[in-house]
């Protein structure tokens, strides 16, 4: 039995045949409980390039050894920091230690900061990972319709999904994206951690039985909660 972990925002833990880490945001995320000299990881993905989703990639690869999985603009940037670098594309995949990552399309944007100056940070992405259980995570996006193509094809049992609107999906449009997909189970992220993007976990979660006729099961998890899926 796999365990996924909630981090905060958008950076999940999943212990499956490797030690999965998702968008580290974990240094000035105002409800982060994990230090990143805590996190053990062997795989790090990085969605894209702002600043709360790369957060600590760097220490914590480098601390671990790990591989950090992310599209080649960003990949080669960590590699130039001192972290070992998988470098990907959208529709591309590899097999990093015991699992698969495949890089799916996202709709946002990967803009990095280096200092004062902004440079560019590829394009924005979702991961579909299969490390003995198969999951989805979104990443930072609208929703867009071939999420309908990676329920089909890809058959995740866990999505992922950003709740917190105005940057992101809203709680309905996530709702609607969950009943697409189709997932044993959905979770949200990317909601709470600011003012701005704050929604009501509650509501997402009466929005996917609605809207998934009560085929898909949503969970609000807590930040720091472990869960086996």
């Amino acid at each position: 039995m796999a365990k996924l972990t909630w981090l905060g925002h958008s950076a999940f833990l999943l212990e499956a045949k490797d030690r999965v880490l998702f968008d580290p945001f974990l240094t000035g995320n105002p409800v982060a409980k994990s230090k990143p000299s805590e996190v053990k990881a062997n795989i790090v993905l990085v969605s894209h390039g702002h600043g709360d989703h790369v957060g600590d990639t760097v220490d914590i690869a480098k601390n671990n050894k790990a591989t950090v999985a992310a599209i080649y603009e960003l990949a080669t940037r960590f590699e130039s920091k001192g972290a070992k670098a998988d470098p990907l594309n959208i529709g591309g995949g590899a097999k990093i230690a015991d699992t698969h990552v495949k890089m799916v399309n996202a709709l946002h944007s990967s803009d990095i900061f280096e200092g004062d100056n902004l440079q560019a940070g590829g394009s924005p992405a979702g991961f579909v990972v299969d490390s003995g259980v198969t999951l989805y995570h979104a990443g930072d996006t609208g929703y867009f319709g071939d999420m309908g193509w990676i329920g089909e094809f890809h058959k995740p049992k866990v999505a992922l999904l950003p709740i917190g609107d105005r940057f992101t999906m809203g709680v309905r449009e996530a709702a609607y994206a969950a009943s697409v997909i189709q997932p044993e189970l959905v979770i949200p992220m990317h909601f709470n951690t600011f003012p701005l993007i704050e929604q009501n976990g509650d509501k997402f979660k009466e929005e996917v039985s609605k809207q998934s006729g009560g085929k898909v099961k949503a969970r609000i998890m807590k930040v720091g909660e472990t869960i086996e899926i």
